[in-house]
């Protein structure tokens, strides 16, 4: 499988005390670790196993997935904006490698 590929949608405008809607999606098999390849030998786990997202350094949604989430696994949440910004989206794998991306948004 290819690396995976986050995809966000933020908004690139709003107005102060907008409340916005974020949707994120991650390209990721979310392999279980429960199903066996030919040979009979488990297939070994790897998830996305921490989703976070801030704006401007801080936290503004949070969440652990367990291996029953699906393969590209896709949020969608608000967030209130008061001023321009940026936000900043991390994911992280069971081999401990982390996928991110950012997106800003001006508050007029």
């Amino acid at each position: 499988m290819a690396a995976p590929k986050p995809r966000v949608k933020v908004p690139k405008t709003a107005s102060a005390g907008d409340i916005i809607t974020i949707k994120t999606l991650i390209s990721h098999t979310m392999e279980s670790g429960q199903r066996k390849d030919k040979d009979g030998k488990p297939i070994p786990r790897k998830i996305i196993n921490k989703f976070t997202c801030e704006f401007n350094g801080q936290k503004v949604f949070e969440c652990d997935l367990d291996p029953a989430i699906s393969a590209n696994p896709f949020f969608e949440f608000n967030a209130k904006v008061n001023e321009s910004g940026a936000f900043k989206f991390t994911w992280v794998d069971d081999d401990g490698s982390v996928y991110s991306s950012e997106s800003k948004i001006e508050v007029k």
